[in-house]
Protein backbone atom coordinates (compact mmCIF):
# COMPACT_ATOMS: atom_id res chain seq x y z
CA UNK A 1 0.00 0.00 0.00
CA UNK A 2 1.47 3.42 -1.22
CA UNK A 3 1.70 6.19 1.76
CA UNK A 4 -0.09 9.32 1.20
CA UNK A 5 1.99 12.60 0.75
CA UNK A 6 2.11 14.71 4.05
CA UNK A 7 2.34 18.60 3.14
CA UNK A 8 5.72 19.73 3.82
CA UNK A 9 6.39 23.48 5.03
CA UNK A 10 9.89 25.06 5.56
CA UNK A 11 10.10 27.62 7.91
CA UNK A 12 12.65 30.25 6.59
CA UNK A 13 13.87 33.13 7.96
CA UNK A 14 16.31 35.19 9.98
CA UNK A 15 18.43 33.08 12.34
CA UNK A 16 22.41 34.46 12.85
CA UNK A 17 20.82 37.82 13.54
CA UNK A 18 17.42 37.16 15.05
CA UNK A 19 16.66 37.21 18.85
CA UNK A 20 16.67 33.14 20.23
CA UNK A 21 18.02 32.52 16.17
CA UNK A 22 14.29 32.75 15.34
CA UNK A 23 13.25 29.41 17.22
CA UNK A 24 9.76 31.12 18.91
CA UNK A 25 8.06 31.44 15.77
CA UNK A 26 8.48 28.50 14.30
CA UNK A 27 8.27 26.12 17.42
CA UNK A 28 4.90 28.35 17.45
CA UNK A 29 4.18 27.57 13.39
CA UNK A 30 5.17 24.31 13.55
CA UNK A 31 2.53 23.17 16.09
CA UNK A 32 0.24 24.97 14.73
CA UNK A 33 0.81 23.71 11.11
CA UNK A 34 0.86 19.97 12.54
CA UNK A 35 -2.46 20.12 14.64
CA UNK A 36 -4.23 22.65 12.66
CA UNK A 37 -3.53 21.19 8.77
CA UNK A 38 -1.67 17.68 9.23
CA UNK A 39 1.39 19.58 7.96
CA UNK A 40 4.94 18.24 8.79
CA UNK A 41 7.41 21.71 9.25
CA UNK A 42 10.83 21.28 8.23
CA UNK A 43 12.43 23.64 11.29
CA UNK A 44 15.98 24.08 10.64
CA UNK A 45 16.16 25.65 14.28
CA UNK A 46 15.76 21.97 15.30
CA UNK A 47 17.61 20.40 12.34
CA UNK A 48 20.74 22.44 12.76
CA UNK A 49 20.47 21.61 16.30
CA UNK A 50 20.75 18.14 15.62
CA UNK A 51 23.64 18.47 13.82
CA UNK A 52 25.68 20.54 15.58
CA UNK A 53 25.02 18.16 18.69
CA UNK A 54 27.07 15.54 16.07
CA UNK A 55 29.54 17.76 15.08
CA UNK A 56 30.05 20.05 17.65
CA UNK A 57 29.62 18.73 20.93
CA UNK A 58 30.25 21.45 24.07
CA UNK A 59 31.17 24.16 20.99
CA UNK A 60 29.37 27.42 19.98
CA UNK A 61 29.10 27.52 16.26
CA UNK A 62 28.96 31.39 16.36
CA UNK A 63 32.04 32.00 18.11
CA UNK A 64 33.45 29.51 15.95
CA UNK A 65 32.73 31.83 13.15
CA UNK A 66 35.89 34.08 14.73
CA UNK A 67 37.95 31.53 16.35
CA UNK A 68 37.84 28.91 13.40
CA UNK A 69 36.77 30.41 10.48
CA UNK A 70 37.55 27.37 8.05
CA UNK A 71 35.98 25.19 10.10
CA UNK A 72 32.75 27.10 10.44
CA UNK A 73 32.15 27.62 6.68
CA UNK A 74 33.12 23.44 6.12
CA UNK A 75 30.09 23.38 8.64
CA UNK A 76 27.64 26.06 7.69
CA UNK A 77 28.09 23.99 3.98
CA UNK A 78 26.63 21.16 5.20
CA UNK A 79 23.61 22.99 6.99
CA UNK A 80 22.93 24.94 3.47
CA UNK A 81 23.21 21.21 2.03
CA UNK A 82 20.82 19.83 4.25
CA UNK A 83 18.43 22.74 3.94
CA UNK A 84 18.77 23.41 0.07
CA UNK A 85 17.82 19.82 -0.16
CA UNK A 86 14.36 20.43 1.65
CA UNK A 87 13.45 23.00 -0.47
CA UNK A 88 13.96 21.43 -3.66
CA UNK A 89 13.36 17.93 -3.13
CA UNK A 90 10.71 17.66 0.36
CA UNK A 91 9.50 20.85 1.15
CA UNK A 92 5.68 21.67 -0.54
CA UNK A 93 5.94 25.23 0.32
CA UNK A 94 8.06 28.10 2.14
CA UNK A 95 7.13 30.10 5.21
CA UNK A 96 9.14 33.12 5.49
CA UNK A 97 9.24 35.45 8.07
CA UNK A 98 10.95 39.04 7.15
CA UNK A 99 12.28 41.15 9.13
CA UNK A 100 15.36 43.12 10.16
CA UNK A 101 17.18 39.70 10.98
CA UNK A 102 16.22 38.37 7.87
CA UNK A 103 17.27 41.36 5.64
CA UNK A 104 20.75 41.59 7.65
CA UNK A 105 21.11 37.71 6.99
CA UNK A 106 21.59 36.03 3.66
CA UNK A 107 20.40 32.81 3.96
CA UNK A 108 16.33 33.38 3.84
CA UNK A 109 17.50 35.02 0.37
CA UNK A 110 18.72 31.83 -1.01
CA UNK A 111 15.56 30.05 0.12
CA UNK A 112 13.13 31.68 -1.12
CA UNK A 113 15.00 32.22 -4.19
CA UNK A 114 15.40 28.36 -4.03
CA UNK A 115 11.87 27.80 -3.69
CA UNK A 116 11.23 30.05 -6.57
CA UNK A 117 12.99 28.36 -8.71
CA UNK A 118 11.29 24.73 -8.01
CA UNK A 119 8.04 26.80 -8.62
CA UNK A 120 6.93 26.27 -4.73
CA UNK A 121 4.69 29.07 -3.13
CA UNK A 122 6.50 31.17 -1.27
CA UNK A 123 4.01 33.23 2.01
CA UNK A 124 6.05 36.24 3.40
CA UNK A 125 4.97 37.02 6.84
CA UNK A 126 6.09 40.69 7.33
CA UNK A 127 5.48 44.30 9.25
CA UNK A 128 7.88 46.03 7.15
CA UNK A 129 6.74 48.67 4.11
CA UNK A 130 6.93 46.62 0.84
CA UNK A 131 9.31 48.98 -0.34
CA UNK A 132 11.59 49.22 2.41
CA UNK A 133 12.10 45.32 1.26
CA UNK A 134 14.77 43.98 -1.55
CA UNK A 135 12.75 43.55 -5.07
CA UNK A 136 14.62 40.12 -4.89
CA UNK A 137 12.77 39.32 -2.46
CA UNK A 138 9.01 40.79 -2.97
CA UNK A 139 9.68 38.49 -6.78
CA UNK A 140 10.59 35.46 -5.25
CA UNK A 141 7.19 35.64 -2.96
CA UNK A 142 3.95 34.10 -3.99
CA UNK A 143 1.69 35.93 -1.25
CA UNK A 144 2.36 38.88 1.61
CA UNK A 145 0.85 39.30 4.81
CA UNK A 146 1.17 40.91 8.06
CA UNK A 147 0.71 38.82 10.60
CA UNK A 148 0.85 35.01 11.43
CA UNK A 149 -2.85 35.08 12.12
CA UNK A 150 -2.94 35.91 8.33
CA UNK A 151 -1.03 33.49 7.35
CA UNK A 152 -3.09 30.69 9.28
CA UNK A 153 -6.19 32.06 7.61
CA UNK A 154 -4.65 31.80 4.31
CA UNK A 155 -2.83 28.45 4.85
CA UNK A 156 -6.27 27.05 6.54
CA UNK A 157 -8.06 28.03 3.49
CA UNK A 158 -5.62 26.87 0.86
CA UNK A 159 -4.83 23.42 2.17
CA UNK A 160 -8.07 22.80 4.99
CA UNK A 161 -8.94 19.95 2.62
CA UNK A 162 -5.90 18.07 4.57
CA UNK A 163 -7.00 18.33 7.48
CA UNK A 164 -6.04 15.35 9.80
CA UNK A 165 -9.41 12.93 9.33
CA UNK A 166 -9.50 12.12 13.41
CA UNK A 167 -10.51 16.09 13.70
CA UNK A 168 -14.29 17.06 13.59
CA UNK A 169 -14.86 19.66 10.90
CA UNK A 170 -15.37 23.25 11.56
CA UNK A 171 -16.78 26.15 9.57
CA UNK A 172 -14.96 27.15 6.62
CA UNK A 173 -12.28 29.91 7.08
CA UNK A 174 -13.30 33.23 5.39
CA UNK A 175 -11.18 33.60 1.63
CA UNK A 176 -7.84 35.04 2.31
CA UNK A 177 -7.29 36.10 -1.14
CA UNK A 178 -5.36 39.48 0.39
CA UNK A 179 -1.59 40.73 1.32
CA UNK A 180 -3.12 42.37 4.57
CA UNK A 181 -6.05 43.00 6.59
CA UNK A 182 -6.23 46.48 5.29
CA UNK A 183 -6.36 45.18 1.91
CA UNK A 184 -3.70 47.10 0.95
CA UNK A 185 -1.59 45.01 -1.84
CA UNK A 186 0.46 47.47 -3.19
CA UNK A 187 -0.69 46.24 -6.77
CA UNK A 188 0.83 42.78 -6.00
CA UNK A 189 -0.91 39.96 -7.57
CA UNK A 190 -0.94 37.25 -4.94
CA UNK A 191 0.68 34.25 -7.77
Amino acid sequence: MQRKHQVRAYLSGGMEYAPNEGADWRKEMSVWLDGMLGHVAFNPNEESKKLLKRLLPKRNLRAMKAQNTKEFIRIVRQIVKIDSAEIARRSDYVICYWDEAAQKGAGTKGEVTLARYFNKPVYVVTEMDLTKIPGWILGCATHFVRTFDELKTLLATKYGHHKRRSRKKSAPTPTANFVSQTGDNHGIENR
